[in-house]
């Protein structure tokens, strides 16, 4: 449904995508008949009125989740963000993608939306550490080395995804029997069946004291795709 203008701006038109999610700032000009109200992620303001661990963790959610607005109507939408480099993914086939909220510009607003945890992300294993208080401990330990979230946004259904990225997207394949090991920082995120578990590159007295794209290692296995930017740089 996104078309690239360049390698900085899509383009959709919002009727033929059933209405577009991006987040907000994101919309650069439209034509046509289109409306924008805010969006809220499912879930996410549930959890955030709870109490105790689970009202934590709605609160992190809501502040690792970006704002968004839905666009609704018959019109063309025009979407960038930051200068950023910009790159389609179609989601299909009951494919799942997962991707940072930091890097995730727009969808089509057909794919089921949703926030996991890290621990759920990772398939439950390795990094994750295992559901619970110890799950979210260690979760919150190797997003403050990693500078990864401790949510993560997944996409589900049919539909297309756009991805934001400093210097562009790298696609890996990830099959067979070798893991595809990703510098934490360079991590967009992964499409299909891919289970990553991030692992530390020496001792963890080691990880703190040097920079955590040396320290830190995030192993990607199963059948899929991680996207990749060409750069460490955070948004």
């Amino acid at each position: 449904m996104f078309t690239k203008v360049n390698s900085k701006v899509v383009k959709v038109n919002v009727g033929q995508a059933g209405g577009v999610i991006a987040r907000t700032g994101a919309m650069l000009f439209y034509t046509g008949q289109v409306s924008f109200a805010p969006h809220q992620v499912p879930g996410a303001a549930q959890m955030g009125g709870m109490g105790g661990l689970m009202g934590m963790a709605g609160r992190m959610m809501q502040g690792e989740h970006e704002r968004t607005m839905i666009a609704q109507g018959n019109g063309e939408v025009h979407y960038g963000y930051a200068g950023l480099e910009v790159h389609v993914v179609e989601v299909s086939g009951g494919g799942t993608l997962r991707v940072e909220a930091s890097r995730l510009l727009a969808n089509t607003a057909g794919l089921q939306s949703s926030v996991v945890s890290v621990t759920s992300s990772s398939g439950g294993s390795g990094g994750g550490g295992g559901g619970g208080l110890k799950g979210m401990l260690r979760g919150a330990a190797s997003a403050a080395l990693t500078g990864q979230g401790l949510f993560t946004t997944q996409l589900a259904g049919q539909g297309s995804a756009v991805l934001l990225a400093h210097g562009g997207v790298i696609e890996l394949q990830v099959g067979g029997a070798n893991p595809v090991v990703v510098d934490p920082q360079a991590f967009v995120g992964v499409y299909g069946n891919v289970q990553t578990e991030l692992k530390t590159a020496g001792s963890w007295r080691d990880a703190v004291g040097r920079g955590a794209g040396e320290a830190m290692q995030l192993n990607c296995v199963g059948q899929g795709t991680v996207f990749v930017q060409a750069s460490e740089e955070k948004l």
